[in-house]
């Protein structure tokens, strides 16, 4: 029998079910059933021989999904009514029994939590693995000069390893963030029922021993409807998918003819279907393009979840598509980020031709001046015209005769001038803690070998 007297509308039912996209929860749907009657048993609601069936009808369905063999029927709306179907088939009527104490609501926020959880670990270990590749690219270019760019500007020169490490230090960041999202998904929501609790003497602490949680949620209510932690699994996602194409476009620039400070292995670019001499960086480019996308996927269940009343409501059902993109994307972009840094080779000529610009070193000149008493915006000014006559004359810095550096300003020493326009003083004079000189390199990947150690 059926509170309704008509079958559901085909266009509603194609809008409502979910079937397509969260078949792929049935792990986690497996194992929270699994979990669910052990608990029944051990508080006396069904009987051991009962746990032993749907234990036993469990196996076979987790096999039969495993194995690709699963046979999904037109009436399935979603993953959870597929198992409890197929259950019923394999063991009987007991099978109806395993959805005693327990709703459709509780039940989803329990796989949602279950695959963010897996998600956010899976993510972390990515991290960890590109942390520990930034390390060894790092200390093989201790010493390669190279500009360090604002505005894509050649503002100041650095190490490469300084400029890799910036990444490093992004990217652990971004796993602690994945180390909240771990906190926010230990609280269980399994036994909150539709939003009330339930009926039953049932032990959810038994529950949350079984999963793998620290402890069941305190309100039932708020176990029903929370979705911070798919939130929070977004967010974290979205700012590393950022600090991701933050390193695909440099690698784009990088290796473009223009540039030539690196080149790309061929394992991570494509050719052309028309231009046979061109490689272009498609790995890179689309680590640009994939972080938009992450981004949307928060923003929408941001909007999806914005003034929605609790507890449960349909909407919720659109958690899983976000989600689910997004880790496949993260996950994508994590693993093409490590394999472009493990393969990729930088050229330390051109690198350190770049590096070489006189230009570069306006403010380590500035800073000179400073040093003989002079207040730094008078020497920025200084600074400042001698480049102008440089540049209007089509010469160098050093190629200023030194009665035109004593004309612009008697304080400036030509021998000291000429003496810091050699490349590699303007590296070693960023003596400050967290700076470019090796020493300050150094004593960051020390630090930096500290901190994955400590991850």
């Amino acid at each position: 029998m059926s509170r309704f007297s008509e079958p559901q509308d085909p266009d509603f039912r194609a809008l409502n079910t979910s079937l397509g996209f969260d078949r792929r929860l049935w792990p986690h749907d497996i194992a929270q059933s699994r979990a669910h009657a052990v608990m029944l048993a051990s508080c006396e609601i069904i009987s051991a021989a009962e746990r032993d069936e749907l234990l036993r009808g469990l196996d076979t369905v987790a096999d039969e999904l495993a194995a690709e063999s699963f046979g999904f029927a037109p009436e399935d709306e979603d993953i959870h009514g597929a198992i409890e179907r197929r259950l019923t088939e394999l063991v009987g009527p007991v099978g109806g029994k395993l959805h005693t104490a327990r709703s459709r609501n509780d039940q989803v926020a329990t796989d949602v939590v279950l695959f963010v959880r897996e998600a956010a670990g899976a993510g972390r270990e990515s991290i960890d693995e590109l942390l520990n590749v930034l390390l060894v690219r790092a200390e093989e270019h201790l010493d390669w000069p190279m500009p360090g760019y604002t505005h894509l500007q050649r503002a100041q020169p650095v190490y490469l390893a300084h400029h890799l490490l910036a990444y490093f230090w992004m990217l652990l960041r971004d796993r602690r963030r994945f180390e909240h999202v771990l906190d926010a998904c230990s609280i269980l929501p399994l036994g909150a029922g539709a939003l009330a609790g339930v009926n039953f003497a049932t032990d959810r602490q038994l529950l949350a021993r079984e999963l793998g949680f620290a402890a069941p949620s305190p309100n039932s209510i708020d176990a029903v409807s929370n979705r911070d932690f798919a939130l929070d699994y977004l967010a974290a996602a979205s700012t590393c998918a950022t600090h991701l194409s933050r390193l695909g476009a440099e690698l784009v620039l990088w290796s473009t003819s223009e540039f030539g400070f690196c080149e790309l292995a061929d394992a991570w670019t494509s050719g052309s279907s028309i231009m046979p001499q061109k490689k272009n960086p498609d790995a890179a480019e689309l680590l640009r393009a994939k972080a938009p996308r992450v981004v949307a996927h928060h923003a929408a269940l941001q909007g999806v979840l914005h003034g929605l009343p609790l507890t449960y409501n349909k909407d919720l059902q659109e958690d899983k598509e976000h989600l689910f993109d997004t880790a496949d994307t993260l996950a994508a972009c994590l693993a093409a980020a490590r394999g472009m840094l493990v393969s990729v080779s930088f050229d330390r000529d051109r690198l350190a031709a770049a590096a070489a610009d006189e230009m570069i070193a306006a403010v380590d000149v500035a800073d000179l001046l400073v040093g003989t008493g002079l207040p730094f915006r008078a020497a920025h000014g200084v600074v400042a015209a001698l480049v102008r006559r440089a540049l209007d004359s089509g010469r160098s810095l050093s190629e200023l005769s030194d009665e035109e550096l004593t004309q612009q300003c008697e304080a400036l020493d030509p021998r000291a001038f000429r003496q810091l326009l050699e490349s590699e003083s303007w590296l070693e004079s960023k003596r400050s803690e967290g700076g470019t000189a090796r020493v300050r390199v150094q004593e960051q990947l020390t630090a930096a070998r500290v901190a994955v150690a400590a991850a």
